[in-house]
């Protein structure tokens, strides 16, 4: 369906990027597995070597596959282009190559994700780009960090582990005010709960390898770019040489026409549990901006629309064997990482070594959740199970 206009993002998640009577009324768009892609005559082949032709040239620069995906995107974002490239990583590296050059300052939220960090300080580091790590919560006094030769501001809310909300639209005015491009991480909120570029931002990322996909079967990452910086990504994504398979691709696609329902299921496992952790004893604080107990939680009311099921929430100290009770006994949270699939998981972590601009003082033991898609009162019954364990433990331990 090519004219989508005023119709509601689960509806266009269902249709954006297909075009069955293309492919014989195929309601999949089909997989192309290609490398050489042959042109009919010296003619086309010297205008497939142009910048705007629209046709296809070689499989790393796209196929009718990648272009669906990126359609439907894009079309959901409300960007003027979206690409999709290997990891969320490599989506986040692209992302800010494309606006960065030796000599620049970028800014970057004091909490996100830490492989964000890592590139700023051991790649870009290399290349003559500096980074200084902001206060999540500065909002428009972000302003006072701005210097000459800023360039950038890069954004995630909310933040990665601890899941402070950022004022990203105040945050853009002085950015913008000043020159500077904005760049967010969206990947919790999803085009559905968070308008990135309608709130100010320019460039936006997301690890397709969470929501879209759906399935813990795929890695990939696509950013989406408002007219003024498309093209910019683009050409920095070819020139890494950088793409995405067509079965992935194909994979992806599928679990973007799911993705409204799923993630509506995340959604209210997600707020369930974090709203019973809140009573346990066991537990000091519960870290979810869709709780009202949440600082932020006004902020993220007037910029989101919904939330995912990703939170965390923090133990009340407890002997290291009392948290082994806990994790190792139970039965439908995994302890791996990534999220956003249809299964829970259960990790733990450590804020201190990965911020440097904020603190965190916290005593006891960060968990991060991600609610699956299995019924809420089994996911609940697991959890206090392992909680009486951990309780037994650190009473045996004491």
């Amino acid at each position: 369906m090519d004219d989508l206009k005023g119709m509601a993002a689960r509806t266009r998640l269902v249709h954006a990027g297909r075009h069955p009577h293309d492919n014989h009324g195929v309601v999949n768009p089909p997989v192309y597995h290609a490398s050489t892609i042959l042109q009919p005559s010296l003619a086309v082949w010297e205008a497939s070597r142009k910048p705007d032709f629209p046709g296809y040239r070689y499989g790393r620069a796209g196929t009718p596959t990648s272009r669906s995906f990126e359609e439907a995107v894009a079309d959901l974002y409300g960007a003027a282009d979206a690409v999709a490239v290997s990891s969320g990583l490599a989506a986040i590296a692209c992302a800010l190559m494309a606006v960065l050059r030796a000599g620049d300052h970028l800014l970057v939220s004091d909490s996100a994700y830490f492989p964000t960090r890592k590139f700023c300080d051991q790649m870009l580091a290399r290349y003559g780009v500096e980074t200084t790590y902001y206060d999540p919560r500065l909002g428009g006094r972000i302003a006072d960090l701005l210097r000459p030769n800023t360039r950038a501001v890069f954004t995630e809310a909310p933040g990665s582990l601890t899941f402070e909300m950022q004022d990203i639209p105040a945050i853009a005015a002085a950015a913008h005010a000043h020159g500077a491009v904005v760049l967010t991480d969206n990947t919790w909120g999803t085009a559905l709960h968070f308008d990135a570029l309608g709130k100010g931002v320019d460039i936006v990322v997301e690890a397709v390898t969470k929501y879209i996909c759906g399935h813990s079967d795929v890695m990939m990452g696509l950013i989406a770019s408002t007219a003024e910086h498309a093209g910019a990504v683009r050409d920095m994504v070819r020139l890494h040489g950088n793409c995405s398979g067509p079965d992935d691709l194909y994979l992806a696609q599928r679990g973007l026409r799911t993705m409204g329902v799923r993630l509506k299921q995340n959604e209210a496992n997600g707020l369930a549990l974090a709203t019973w952790l809140e009573g346990r004893p066991e537990v000091s604080k519960v870290l979810h901006p869709g709780l009202p107990s949440h600082p932020d939680h006004a902020l993220w009311q007037r910029d989101f629309s919904g939330a995912s099921g990703l939170f965390s929430f923090v133990l009340r100290p407890v002997p290291r064997a009392a948290l082994a009770a806990f994790l190792d006994g139970l039965k439908l949270y995994g302890m791996g990482a990534s999220w956003g699939g249809f299964e829970s998981l259960i990790l733990p972590g450590d804020p201190k070594a990965l911020r440097t601009a904020t603190t965190w003082d916290e005593p006891g033991q960060l968990l991060r959740i991600h609610a699956g898609l299995e019924d809420v009162d089994d996911l609940i019954a697991d959890l206090e199970a392992g909680l009486e364990r951990l309780t037994a433990a650190a009473k045996a331990a004491a």
